[in-house]
């Protein structure tokens, strides 16, 4: 079988390490046909738009996309690129795994943060509060959470949880003060978690402290689950214990269509330079071989990309070694052969 992608290169560093990944996967004997696409700053300068129709019907067709990072232009008239497809293709489910590769601070880590990717106060509602001498006065941000959201975006993390032998699920909220925006999230997530119980054992934790927590004890936590706002913040600070944005893939689920990225930036200080790791793309890619059922083809990839860093000692300038973007990636692609 040959699975169509939509390949997305994207800007900066982009195209460099989605080029590597798409060696290492198709190392793995997986058969791709790519259709590759424009998005962000490349788009700009080609099609004048940084999501060009050609791009969204690609992805409309395939249903699944293979994303480098984008670089949002700056000036009125363009939100995040990125935001703006989680929209368009009903992303709404933000999974962001953090394991452990090179022993450090933190070992043994192996934490999957699901964040809810289109609700909360990532909604875009805002507008100016102006006073006579001042037209920006106060700034209004308006979150806005669902009850069919959060059931959504809860259920998906239970029956993740369930399909990956994960023990725990737990429910992080701010219900203690944001009285109806998290607190309609945890009153679902109490009413899931009962749906699952004796199958999925569950908690909950106030954001604060669970930042805490994540810090002093996160071999306590196993899976996830919380809103757009506290879970983009928190899968950073996860994505710190085990060595940084390098290592840290994403995957956004939709109904209609899921993307898979590093969720790290563009890097345009280093773009070119052949010297970027493209071990989260990579990542990235094993998660889009999970979500296309090649389970055994994401697991050599991601030993591959292991025994790269770990028994060979391959690795690239962040990750403390000197090896290229390409001696990185032929490397994973020579381990990553079925």
């Amino acid at each position: 079988m040959t699975y169509e992608v939509t390949l997305i290169p994207g800007d900066g560093i982009g195209p460099e390490i989605t080029a590597a990944t798409v060696k290492a996967l198709e190392a793995t004997g997986v058969r791709f046909s790519w259709d590759r696409q424009l998005g962000g700053m490349a788009a700009v300068q080609a099609k004048g738009t940084p999501i060009p129709d050609e791009t969204l019907d690609s992805i409309r067709k395939r249903r699944i996309a293979l994303k480098g990072p984008l670089t949002t232009p700056v000036g009125s008239g363009f939100r995040s690129v990125n935001v703006a497809l989680r929209r368009e293709f009903e992303l709404f489910a933000n999974l962001r795994p953090a394991k452990t590769i090179i022993p450090g601070r933190y070992d043994k880590i192996d934490i999957v943060l699901v964040r809810e990717n289109l609700e909360g106060f990532y909604t875009g509602l805002e507008h100016w509060i102006a006073l006579a001498d001042d037209p920006r006065a106060a700034g209004v941000s308006t979150g806005v959470t669902t009850r069919q959201g959060c059931d959504r975006i809860l259920r998906y993390a239970f029956e993740y949880a369930l399909r990956r032998g994960r023990k725990k699920v737990t429910i992080v909220h701010k219900a203690n003060i944001l009285k109806m925006v998290s607190g309609l999230f945890l009153e679902v997530g109490r009413v899931v978690a009962e749906e699952y119980k004796g199958r999925v054992e569950s908690n909950e934790m106030i954001v604060d402290n669970c930042a805490m927590q994540i810090v002093l004890r996160p071999e306590q936590f196993d899976v996830i689950v919380t809103t757009n706002l506290f879970g983009d913040i928190l899968s950073d600070e996860i994505s710190g214990l085990v060595g940084g944005l390098g290592l840290a893939p994403g995957a956004n689920i939709g109904t209609t269509a899921s993307i898979f990225e590093a969720v790290h930036g563009s890097a345009p200080d280093i773009a070119g330079k052949g010297i970027a790791n493209p071990a989260a793309q990579m990542l990235a890619g094993a998660m889009m071989l999970d979500h296309l059922g090649e389970i055994d083809a994401a697991g050599r990839l991601r030993q591959a990309l292991f025994d790269t860093i770990i028994t060979d000692g391959i690795r690239t300038n962040d990750l403390g070694g000197h090896a290229s973007t390409q001696q990185f990636g032929d490397q994973v692609a020579a381990r990553s052969r079925a």
